[in-house]
């Protein structure tokens, strides 16, 4: 990790302004943020731990815990609520064996609930990295994460 951060910080200066900025890269080197890499970058900038965790959790798009390889976000809004939102997303925790908000354990999918995908006509409605996938049936649910599971497992979805 040393490395890799010595590398990241070769780009800035050091200033405290440059704090958003330099946990982005770290996040895009790491894939999230790792507790040891924001110390460090807090020595960097010479800012208290305190600020740059502060950061860190404030903003939505960090994340503290590695994600999945594919980001899967399913609709909680009203149309999908109404036309069995529920039921897709026990499919789903069930096939992934994952809560949402939770990346399963081989690191395949970060399973994220969101207010609203903007695809209302679609209802019930999710999206799989920048795929959607709408008017899901808990069997068109599994057929669609069993396709990609297959895939991790070098077959085709």
């Amino acid at each position: 990790m040393e490395e890799r951060l010595k590398s990241i910080f070769a780009a800035f200066q050091g200033e405290k302004n440059e704090l958003i900025s330099l946990l982005q890269e770290v996040q895009e080197e790491f894939g999230y943020l790792p507790v040891e890499a924001m110390k460090e970058v807090a020595r960097f900038l010479r800012l208290p731990e305190s600020k740059v965790f502060g950061v860190a959790t404030f903003y939505a798009r960090f994340h503290l815990e590695p994600r999945g390889r594919h980001i899967l976000r399913q609709c909680c809004g009203t149309a999908c609520h109404v036309r069995g939102a529920q039921r897709i997303a026990d499919k789903i925790m069930d096939v992934l064996k994952v809560e949402a908000g939770r990346t399963t354990k081989d690191l395949q999918f970060t399973y994220e609930q969101v207010a609203c995908i903007g695809a209302c006509g679609l209802a019930p409605v999710m999206t799989i990295d920048e795929t959607t996938y709408g008017k899901l049936t808990p069997d068109k649910t599994q057929e669609i994460l069993e396709g990609y599971v297959r895939e991790g497992e070098g077959g085709s979805a």
